[in-house]
C-alpha cells in the first residue's frame, strides 16, 4: 500500500527562542514530505500575525492568557500551571478536530518545557517526541542533577572539566529562580515514554555529549535549525525565521549600513531577548565598544540603563545602536569581526554556524556552561573575566576581549575553529549528512502506512 503522509503537530513553548527553533524543525519536516501544524498560543498569534499561505499551518492554543500573554501572570508558576491546564485541552481539541480529515495528526513535537504534552499524545496513541532547546550537554547536566533531587556532585563523571562556576546558573547559584529551576529539571519526568528526543545541535559539535545523553534517552540531533539558504540551501523557499515577536523595521537599514564597512571590522554585541544587563555593567560596556566600530542591540527596556548623552555621542558612521536586529543577516555579513554575546543557545549555535568568532559575556540559565564550551572545548572564542565579588565584566576587560579575538594572538586560531565549526555544520544539514540522516529516521517514524 501507497504510504500516506504523516502530520505532526508541534507545540513550543510561547517565547520567541523556543518558537524559531520548533518552526524551523517543521520547515525540514515539511521537505521531507510531513505535514506539520504549529501551534502557537492566541496571545503570540495575535502579536506575530503569520503569514497562513505558507506549508506550515498554523492552529491556536491557549495558556490561559489570550488577552495579555505571559506578563499577565502573576508568577512563572502560574503562568506553567495555566499553560498546562488551558493547553491540555486545547491540544486535545486540534488533534480530535483532525482526527476525521483524510490527514490525521500521527505525531506530537512539543517543547520540552512543557513535559504533559506527552500524556496528551500517548492518551490518543500519538507518537511524541519532546524537543529540546538547549544542548546535549546542558541537557545531560540537568538530567544528572534531576536524577539527585536537583543537587550535583562535582566533578561529574566524563565531564570532569567542568567547574561550579561553568555549570548553568540554577545548580552555581543555589536557590536562584526556583520556578524556572524546576522547569528545567521536570524535561525528564516522562521523557523515558517518548518515541525520540530531539536536541537542536548537530553530533560533530557535541559526539562526547550525544553519547552521554544517548546513554539514557533515544537522541537525535536534528540542528542547527537556521534557515536552509544560510547553510545547505536545499530548502528554496527557507530565507528566514519570518516568526518575529519584535519590531522588524530596522533591518534594510541595518544591513546596508554593514554592507558599507570593510571586511571584519564591526563588533556585533546583543544579549537576546530576554537577559538584562544592570546599569553598571551597562557603562562598562559602553565605555569598552566605544573603542570599536560598533553594532549594538539595546531593547527598548533596557535603553535607560545606558550611560547619560551616550546615544547622542555615538558616530552614525562608525557605529550603530538599535533596538532590534535582523541577526541572521548580521553575523552573515562579512563585515562582522566578532559577536560579543550572552551565549543563548540559539545565538551560539547561529555564530558557530556562521563561522563568527565570539566574544562571550554569559548571564544566567545554561549562558554558563555554552561560554565554558566557547572558549574551552570549541575554541571559537573567549569568555570575558569577570569580578569575583560582584559579576561585573570590567571596560578594561571587555575590550582586551574584543582585541584578542579580532586582532590578539589567539585570533588566528579562534577564526581556524570557527570556520571549522560552520563547514561541519553545513557538512550536517547536507544530503546524508547525521542530521539530515536523523530527520529522515524521524520520518520513517512517523509516516501512516
Amino acid at each position: 500500500m501507497e504510504k500516506k503522509r504523516g502530520h505532526v503537530l508541534a507545540v513550543p513553548y510561547p517565547t520567541q527562542g523556543h518558537i524559531s527553533p520548533v518552526r524551523q524543525f517543521c520547515k525540514r519536516l515539511d521537505s521531507k514530505g510531513l505535514k506539520t501544524t504549529l501551534a502557537l498560543t492566541t496571545f503570540v498569534f495575535n502579536s506575530i500575525k503569520p503569514d497562513p499561505s505558507g506549508p506550515i499551518s498554523i492552529d491556536t492554543i491557549s495558556d490561559g492568557y489570550d488577552q495579555d500573554g505571559f506578563e499577565s501572570a502573576g508568577s512563572i508558576h502560574e503562568y506553567l500551571q495555566n499553560f498546562k491546564t488551558f493547553g491540555s485541552k486545547t491540544i486535545a481539541n486540534i488533534i480530535q478536530k483532525h482526527q476525521t480529515s483524510d490527514k490525521p495528526i500521527t505525531c506530537i513535537v512539543y517543547d520540552a518545557f512543557c513535559p504533559w504534552v506527552l500524556d496528551i499524545a500517548k492518551e490518543f496513541g500519538l507518537a511524541a517526541a519532546p524537543f529540546f532547546t538547549q544542548s546535549c550537554a546542558v541537557n545531560y547536566v540537568y538530567y544528572l542533577s534531576y536524577m539527585n533531587h536537583g543537587n550535583l556532585k562535582l566533578p561529574i563523571e566524563d565531564m570532569s572539566f567542568l567547574e561550579l562556576q561553568d555549570l548553568p546558573s540554577f545548580l552555581y547559584v543555589s536557590g536562584s529562580y526556583p520556578a524556572y529551576f524546576e522547569m528545567v529539571l521536570q524535561q525528564f519526568i516522562n521523557f523515558e515514554k517518548a518515541d525520540y528526543v530531539l536536541v537542536n545541535t548537530f553530533e560533530e559539535l557535541e559526539l562526547h555529549e550525544k553519547e552521554l545523553l544517548s546513554k539514557v534517552c533515544p537522541v537525535l540531533t536534528i540542528g542547527p535549525t537556521i534557515p536552509s539558504m544560510f547553510l545547505d540551501q536545499r530548502i528554496k523557499s527557507d530565507t528566514e525565521y519570518d516568526m518575529n515577536l519584535f519590531d522588524s523595521k530596522d533591518a534594510t537599514f541595518c544591513t546596508d549600513w554593514l554592507d558599507a564597512k570593510p571586511q571584519g571590522s564591526v563588533v556585533y554585541v546583543a544579549f537576546g531577548s530576554l537577559a538584562q544587563l544592570n546599569i553598571v555593567q551597562m557603562e562598562e560596556l559602553a565605555s569598552a565598544v566605544s573603542n570599536f566600530s560598533f553594532l549594538w542591540v539595546v531593547r527598548s527596556s533596557e535603553e535607560a540603563k545606558l550611560p547619560s548623552g551616550f546615544l547622542e555621542t555615538v558616530d552614525k558612521d562608525k557605529s550603530l545602536v538599535l533596538k532590534w536586529s535582523p541577526q541572521l543577516q548580521v553575523l552573515s555579513n562579512k563585515a562582522i569581526g566578532c559577536f560579543l554575546t550572552h551565549c543563548g543557545w540559539n545565538s551560539t549555535m547561529e555564530a558557530l554556524t556562521f563561522g563568527v568568532p565570539m566574544v562571550a559575556m554569559p548571564q544566567w540559565t545554561d549562558q554558563p556552561m555554552n561560554a565554558k564550551y566557547i572558549q574551552d572545548v570549541w575554541k571559537a572564542g573567549v569568555c570575558v573575566k569577570t569580578e569575583k565579588e560582584n559579576g561585573i565584566a570590567k571596560r578594561d576587560e571587555i575590550e582586551f576581549s574584543i582585541k584578542e579575538v579580532m586582532e590578539g594572538e589567539k585570533s588566528k586560531d579562534i577564526k581556524k575553529n570557527a570556520k571549522k565549526w560552520r563547514d561541519l555544520a553545513i557538512k550536517s544539514l547536507s544530503e546524508g549528512g547525521s542530521t539530515d540522516i536523523n530527520i529522515d529516521a524521524f520520518v520513517s517514524k512517523v509516516q501512516v502506512i
